[in-house]
């Protein structure tokens, strides 16, 4: 596989047209054409910046096939998500992630929320920032929030959880095709990706109360993992929306 390929094909994930790459790297378009089809190639600095700009390594953006990419993320899309209601819950440990969806199954079967099939009840969940360094630092700790997206005919409202709404939105979303293999790298990687497509293509955020940021949404279809990932947009105006959770 060449440079050229691994660079065409970061720059068309990432939503970038040769003008937008040259404008960044402040370079000509002509030059990014150039280095596409491997007719010159750049120099050291020029390389350490597609690999900050890509979040990639050095040797990985000149050796490897990163094509290869295309089993583990999705195009991305901007879609809109109707509002819903949610049932959600925060925890502080070293293994957030893990205890809290732990805890909200449970809650699930306590509730009666559990007969309902999965499609209509998706688990999200997102980062809880509020930890403190010393909480990080001295004793390993993360805070993660997961929430039940409610069916419009749940109707017990069972203790135990913080009851939410959330407004119409648009985000954008990546899907990433089994993010466990390697979380570290391939999820803030997924998060990379949409903001470079992000700021490439003229989207940006205005915070919304009852809107959520961003939020993760793992399941599992055929034997497969995947999560979604969703970052809010303003996107008045943009094209192509299409409706999630349907």
């Amino acid at each position: 596989m060449s440079f050229g390929t691994n660079l065409q094909y970061l720059r068309k994930l990432t939503g970038l047209t040769q003008e937008k790459l040259a404008e960044r790297l402040n370079v000509s378009r002509q030059t990014v054409s150039r280095w596409e089809i491997d007719d010159v190639y750049p120099d050291m600095p020029k390389l350490l910046e597609m690999c900050d700009l890509f979040s990639c390594k050095l040797d990985a953006l000149v050796r490897e096939d990163l094509a290869a990419r295309d089993g583990i993320y999705s195009p991305i899309t901007i879609q809109r998500v109707k509002g819903f209601r949610m049932a959600r819950y925060v925890m502080i440990s070293p293994n957030c992630e893990e205890d809290v969806q732990s805890y909200l199954r449970a809650w699930a079967e306590r509730s009666g929320l559990s007969k309902w099939p999965e499609e209509k009840r998706p688990l999200i969940g997102w980062d809880f920032p509020f930890v403190s360094p010393e909480q990080k630092n001295r004793f390993n700790l993360r805070g993660y929030v997961a929430a039940w997206v409610l069916p419009e005919d749940f109707a017990p409202e069972c203790p135990g959880v913080e009851y939410a709404t959330q407004e119409d939105a648009d985000y954008a979303v990546i899907t990433i095709t089994e993010p466990f293999k390697a979380p570290f790298e391939s999820i803030p990687t997924a998060y990379k990706l949409v903001l470079d497509y992000l700021g490439a293509n003229g989207f940006r955020e205005t915070p919304r109360e009852n809107v959520l940021s961003c939020f993760e949404r793992e399941y599992r279809r055929d034997g497969v993992t995947y999560m979604d990932v969703y970052l809010h947009v303003d996107s008045v105006g943009k094209a192509n929306l299409f409706t999630s959770f349907s």
